[in-house]
């Protein structure tokens, strides 16, 4: 099974993130150079921000909506709903693709849920990898990769985590599953496990996505959490 995709939209959610979001969007722009075609649409969410998240998101080429919900789910569903406004395509002929405001996207990163996007694949589920941090004691790094990759397999590991960070699926299918929820935490999982039943799911570890190593989370029970959570940092 093939399907056309007539464009992409990249949504960004951020609360205070005017210092790592440059180096986030960069790494999207230089996925989406790769991509070519289509036409990409990038927003960042700024959630009940006091910093400079808005401006740092426009000076580096993202539309912004502004929002004050201070709540990763609400924030998430607001980038996209912005994205999928300004494309104008059909939801059955747009894949959006998330990630977050202190990650790195691989440059490959959009063309391989394009690849997968064209050969009928509603929903990407993607892996991270977890970046050196100054607050990440290297024991507790490694005490995270242990349980992260639990079970691997090789290159074909249809793993078991589910990452904002990392994941795509197209518009008609996110609608029909109600989008990302108004929670504070979770939504990505909450938004994959209503997806229908018939939803043509993958699970890869091919390429992942280089995310933040501080334990210092924007949400509540967050990444950076269940870092301090592993001991001592």
């Amino acid at each position: 099974m093939t399907a056309t995709i007539g464009a992409l939209v990249v949504a960004v959610p951020a609360h205070d993130e005017a210092v790592d979001l440059p180096a986030a969007l960069r790494s999207v722009h230089r996925a989406r150079r790769l991509a070519a075609f289509p036409p990409c649409t990038v927003v960042v969410a700024a959630d009940a921000c006091t910093d400079a998240t808005a401006a740092t998101a426009v000076r580096h080429g993202a539309d912004v909506v502004e929002v004050a919900h201070r709540m990763a789910g609400a924030a998430r569903a607001a980038a996209v709903a912005r994205a999928l406004e300004l494309c104008g395509t059909r939801p059955e002929e747009t894949w959006i693709a998330t990630t977050d405001a202190d990650c790195r996207v691989p440059p490959d990163w959009l063309v391989h849920h394009l690849h997968h996007a064209r050969r009928g694949r509603q929903c990407l589920v993607g892996t991270v990898r977890v970046a050196p941090h100054p607050s990440l004691a290297p024991p507790v790094r490694a005490l995270h990769d242990a349980h992260y990759f639990a079970g691997r397999d090789g290159p074909d590991w249809a793993h078991p985590h589910v990452h904002g960070a990392n994941l795509g699926i197209r518009a008609d299918t996110y609608l029909r599953a109600g989008g990302f929820p108004a929670v504070p935490y979770g939504e990505d999982h909450a938004l994959v496990a209503a997806l229908p039943p018939d939803t043509r799911v993958l699970r890869t570890d091919a390429c992942p996505v280089t995310t933040s190593g501080r334990t210092t989370p924007r949400a509540p029970h967050g990444f950076g959490a269940f870092l301090r959570a592993l001991g001592p940092v």
